[in-house]
């Protein structure tokens, strides 16, 4: 007759497992990471990035490059936030979603301002706007809003990134290809 003999050896794969979660982890924020680039990088060889000549508009001769984002009406949102796109590979929709960590909208200051009707980004060329916020509490307090830009034309996703090109400008931010 033959004994088996079973141990348990799943302490040792704790440390691998956590390891390999944290892996997966990275893994899934550069893929983030990644398809935002590609996805900029598939625009930008499109002419989305290309320089505009504005000499011919209105009789300016410098491209305005001032974007802003507002919650309540005349107060400019100072948080700069993570956007996250998404394209339909026909290019025909895209949604942009927005997340602003403590944004100065919930600041005790501003309070008096208004209320928040939506998230409006504007530029020298108008305005974009969507009614889709949301805001994120922890412990009864707001600590970020998420809103949601839906785009449902090629036409609508070239001024979006229009605006995005002028508000990364606006604000510092660069763009790095892979």
């Amino acid at each position: 007759s033959s004994t088996t003999s079973c141990h348990n050896f799943s302490f040792l794969l704790q440390p691998w497992k956590q390891a390999q979660s944290e892996r997966r982890e990275k893994n899934i924020i550069t893929m983030k990471l990644l398809t935002f680039i590609m996805t900029l990088a598939s625009v930008a060889s499109s002419g989305a990035f290309a320089p505009v000549d504005t000499s011919s508009r209105m009789g300016r001769s410098t491209m305005q490059l001032d974007a802003t984002i507002q919650f309540v009406r005349g107060l400019d949102e100072k948080v700069v936030p993570d956007v996250k796109l998404t394209r339909a590979r026909d290019g025909s929709s895209g949604v942009a979603t927005f997340t602003f960590i403590n944004p100065n909208v919930f600041d005790a200051s501003t309070a008096s301002q208004g209320e928040i009707l939506g998230m409006f980004m504007i530029d020298d060329e108008g305005e974009i706007s969507t009614t889709s916020v949301n805001a994120r509490f922890a412990n009864g307090k707001p600590q970020a809003i998420e809103s949601v830009y839906t785009m449902t034309s090629p036409e609508q996703w070239d001024r979006f990134m229009r605006f995005m090109e002028k508000y990364a400008e606006a604000n510092d931010l660069g763009f790095n290809a892979a």
